[in-house]
């Protein structure tokens, strides 16, 4: 269905859940919705991989690296990376994952593609996969209880979705890029009761999800999504707490000021402008807390 289309009909239905999820069962339509239900309910493929991932890129290079291995180590099998025209020689720096069969590349070029990458990702990998984690390049999932992903999400078999909260880290008065990884050079967080910690990013099952509303939450063919304790999700993300005391995502989201403006100049996979907005930085570099 058209998208407009979708979103005025969406418009109508009062509560915010229940209007997210309609918005995105008919932006993939409903005769495909249809059509995908009927497949799955006779398509028993086992998946190969337990842990995927899928990724949108614009001139994340010298990142790469470090958010594949840590991941890698969390559990995860799989990389699904789409390359939004990197100029960087991303392709290079992926050449020897793709070459393992760790990452599967695929140049997406085009304005304001990420939500159509997720679409592709879903269609191409839907039966590959038992769990498909939908995250960017500036965010590290970390289970806290767990010894890695899968064991997480070991607990959440019946459930078309898991929403994971950020936990946004700052740039700790960083003014320069430095050597070190992410993680090593960026120490200093926010309150995890910070408002904007009640962002989600979602691992889904691609057997139980039509696709993504958005780059945080899936249109779920059934049931509910679950938070990262266990319960019902019953409200929209923006009216519930945070939870980061079982997994959390460190959301890198501004690094350096350096980094942050280099990552404007050259604008985003999702569409962001490419113009300095010194008023996201101010928002995001929030360091209240030091990692202890």
């Amino acid at each position: 269905m058209n998208k407009v289309l979708a979103e005025i009909i969406a418009g109508v239905i009062p509560h915010k859940m229940t209007r997210n999820r309609w918005r995105g069962i008919l932006r993939y339509g409903i005769i495909h919705a249809l059509k995908l239900k009927y497949r799955l309910k006779h398509d028993h493929t086992p998946p190969r991989y337990c842990l995927a991932v899928c990724a949108i890129a614009k001139n994340e290079g010298p990142y790469f690296e470090e958010w594949i291995e840590w991941h890698r180590k969390q559990g995860v099998e799989k990389f699904y990376i789409y390359d939004n025209e990197s100029t960087d020689g991303t392709r290079e720096i992926l050449a020897p994952y793709v070459k393992a069969g760790v990452v599967e590349y695929c140049y997406w070029p085009g304005y304001r593609r990420q939500l159509a990458a997720y679409d592709d990702c879903l269609e191409r990998h839907r039966l590959a996969v038992r769990w498909l984690a939908f995250i960017d390049l500036d965010e590290f999932i970390v289970p806290l209880k767990d010894e890695t992903i899968p064991a997480f999400l070991s607990r959440f078999e019946g459930f078309p979705a898991v929403e994971i909260n950020w936990l946004i880290y700052g740039s700790g008065g960083a003014k320069t890029k430095t050597n070190g990884t992410m993680m090593e050079r960026f120490k200093y967080h926010s309150r995890p009761e910070h408002p904007l910690n009640r962002h989600v990013k979602s691992i889904v099952n691609p057997r139980r999800v039509f696709t993504m509303i958005g780059c945080h939450e899936a249109a779920r063919i059934s049931g509910y999504a679950a938070d990262s304790h266990g319960n019902l999700i019953k409200k929209h993300f923006r009216e519930r707490e945070p939870q980061q005391d079982v997994i959390r995502i460190n959301h890198y989201a501004v690094r350096s000021y350096e980094e942050f403006l280099e990552k404007q100049a050259r604008g985003r996979a999702s569409g962001t402008e490419r113009t300095v907005k010194s008023a996201y930085f101010d928002q995001y570099d929030l360091n209240d807390v030091k990692e202890s």
